[in-house]
């Protein structure tokens, strides 16, 4: 497991009250009960965290959790 999907995972926990069973690498933001605000301040605290630009769209909460650390992977690296 990567160090984002870990930080993804813990944020989702900790933060968001997200049962730890129900965090799966293929569950959506949908599928975790969050709602648009909940996603929208999902992302602004990664993008603080790993100071990348995470575009936050209609389509962000059908992203799976896998997707969202690719996005964030991928943005680290092209820095």
């Amino acid at each position: 497991m990567n160090a984002v999907y870990e930080h993804l995972t813990l944020l989702l926990t900790e933060k968001f009250e997200v049962p730890a069973p129900e965090i799966r690498p293929d569950a959506t933001l949908t599928d975790l009960d969050l709602d648009s605000l909940a996603v929208a301040e999902l992302f602004l605290t990664l993008q603080e965290h790993w100071d990348v630009p995470l575009e936050d769209d209609s389509t962000t909460a059908t992203l799976t959790l896998t997707e969202v650390t690719d996005r964030i992977t991928t943005m680290r690296l092209a820095d």
